[in-house]
Parts: C-alpha cells; sequence; structure tokens
C-alpha cells in the first residue's frame, strides 16, 4: 500500500511539475508575441512618419516676385522715396 501511494505522489509531482512548465512557456510565448507585435506597430508608425515627413515640401523663405522694399523718409528738405 506504501508502494501504491508513494508512486501516486511521484505521479501527481510529476504532473504539476509539467503543469508548471507549460504554464511557465505558455506565458514566456505570449510575452515575446505581445513585445514583437508592438515592436512591429512601432515601426510601421515611423516608416509612415519618416515618408510623410519625407513627401512634404520644405518650407522656402522668399518674397514674392524678388522685389526690394520701397523706403520713404524725410530729410528736412522734403520726401525721399526709394524705389
Amino acid at each position: 500500500m506504501s508502494r501504491e501511494v508513494s508512486t501516486m505522489q511521484n505521479i501527481r509531482s510529476l504532473f504539476i511539475a509539467l503543469a508548471g512548465i507549460t504554464v511557465f512557456a505558455a506565458l514566456a510565448l505570449f510575452t515575446v508575441s505581445i513585445t514583437l507585435a508592438v515592436g512591429g506597430i512601432l515601426t510601421v508608425l515611423m516608416v509612415g512618419r519618416a515618408i510623410s515627413l519625407r513627401m512634404k515640401p520644405a518650407p522656402v523663405r522668399a518674397k514674392a516676385n524678388a522685389q526690394r522694399e520701397m523706403r520713404v523718409w524725410n530729410d528736412g528738405r522734403g520726401t525721399i522715396i526709394d524705389l
């Protein structure tokens, strides 16, 4: 009888150990898959942002028609208009 109880306890211990290893492996696989999914999403977002910034034209600071400003001042003898 003692030998049968010991065998049952060994089988139970083995089953619990295998269940623990299975749970650990499942959690590890879940963690890796979530990490890869988040990494993939971030990569797609970064590539999309880089492409959209490349396609946007850069602003150019220039005046229309390249005309000089008209300057007007008074030197005491009359108004001077510099075109």
